[in-house]
């Protein structure tokens, strides 16, 4: 059973900086097998704003994403904009997402504001989809 979601409602307030959520358990000690770096983010990539028909990785919404050796990961995130009408989901999406990869243990999924995301912070492939470039 997955923990507790703990970043607020879709109808309350957006998420606060430093709001976190948690998905997954931590792997047993003799684990032989721990998520890679590249899996990750894979899994990041099957995520999407339902309003940008780009990933969560391209767009560049992931500032920072660390895995322990244990298996456990660290996401640091943001959101297009506090008020995204998705903000009290998408970051279980995320910690979902990543919790269901192979090898993956704990996973947590940090909310940041800073440094506010920009269109700058997308990939050339987000770039070319949207026609920005």
């Amino acid at each position: 059973m997955m923990p507790p979601y703990s970043m607020p409602a879709m109808d309350s307030e957006p998420p606060e900086e430093g709001d976190v959520v948690t998905r997954g358990v931590a792997l047993p000690e003799d684990a032989d097998y721990v998520v890679t770096e590249s899996a990750a983010v894979e899994a990041l990539r099957s995520v999407f704003d339902p309003e940008i028909p780009v990933n969560i990785y391209d767009l560049g919404l992931i500032y920072d994403l660390s895995i322990s050796e244990r298996g456990n990961v660290d996401v640091v995130m943001t959101l297009t904009a506090p008020a995204c009408p998705v903000a009290g989901t998408l970051p279980g999406e995320v910690a979902d997402a990543v919790a269901e990869t192979k090898g993956a243990g704990e996973v947590t999924v940090k909310i940041t504001w800073d440094p506010p995301w920009t269109p700058e912070n997308m990939s050339e492939v987000a770039r070319v989809a949207l026609d920005m470039f």
